[in-house]
């Protein structure tokens, strides 16, 4: 029997990286996913791949119309709720300092990467309680944590920190637990397209040897992680493995967030 037999999750963003991983392995786990994603060409292929014990759902997690009716379609697939985990986000190049910042970019900013776990805890938590509890995954970053850059992104990912302890305060009588990952530099996709291409620090040389040697240098042994270093982590919170954990956030960033300093040039 699996870690998450019989159990349902809904995952944002699962169309790709770290959400895309983690939906096989919850799967491979015993568990049924809902495939939130935005990209209709990337959700179907999901859902293609992880086959019948999944559902895809085009979402935009940003409108509260679209959250609530995939959380929805998901339930009336599957029955239930166990495990919402919000994963979908990221950050703009033009997250740059306050005074040359465009509006623009802040509220889109903030909307996907902190509306959005609201908008998915608000219409998915009911159904946690009808299950009699759950686990939700919020997805911080290390940037959340220590700030630095990307004024914007780090503002959102550290209300991330806080809104998962005050989940968890406010619906520990229901059995659910919230806790939040913070992952620094994951290989997904989009990742690989920005440091493995073109004029990325690590598209320079391809050959093992120099990249290792890049790695260790400016980015430390345990700094780049693969999107299933991070399904692990899921998978684990997920389950009964982690009942005394709730209101943390897991710093999966190879120490950065505690005491590495990262060259960049």
């Amino acid at each position: 029997m699996g870690r998450l037999e019989g159990r349902v999750a809904f995952l944002t963003g699962a169309g790709a990286g770290i959400a895309k991983a983690t939906a096989k392995a919850f799967v491979r786990e015993g568990a049924k996913v809902i495939i939130a994603e935005i990209s209709r060409e990337a959700g179907s292929q999901a859902e293609r791949e992880i086959g019948e014990h999944s559902l895809f759902v085009e979402t935009d997690v940003t409108s509260e119309e679209s959250v609530r009716y995939a959380i929805s379609a998901g339930v009336d697939r599957f029955g239930k709720l166990d495990v919402l985990m919000n994963c979908a986000g990221g950050s703009l190049q033009e997250d740059v300092p306050v005074h040359e910042m465009k509006l623009e970019i802040w509220h889109q900013t903030i909307a996907l990467n902190l509306l959005h776990p609201f908008l998915s805890c608000r219409y998915g938590i009911p159904h946690l309680i009808k299950a009699g509890g759950g686990s939700i995954i919020n997805f911080a970053s290390h940037l959340g944590m220590i700030g630095s850059e990307k004024p914007a992104y780090a503002a959102a990912k550290g209300g991330i920190v806080s809104f998962t302890k005050t989940l968890a305060a406010q619906y520990v009588d229901h059995g659910i637990r919230v806790n939040a990952i913070a992952p620094a530099i994951v290989r997904t996709e989009r990742s690989i397209q920005r440091w493995e291409t073109g004029n990325g620090i690590l598209a320079k040389d391809p050959s093992p040897a120099m990249r290792a040697r890049i790695l260790k240098q400016k980015l430390y042994p345990f700094s780049v992680g693969e999107p299933d270093d991070i399904a692990s982590i899921a998978v684990f919170l997920a389950s009964d493995e982690s009942r005394m954990i709730t209101g943390t956030t897991i710093a999966a960033d190879g120490g950065r967030s505690s005491y590495l300093k990262i060259s960049t040039d």
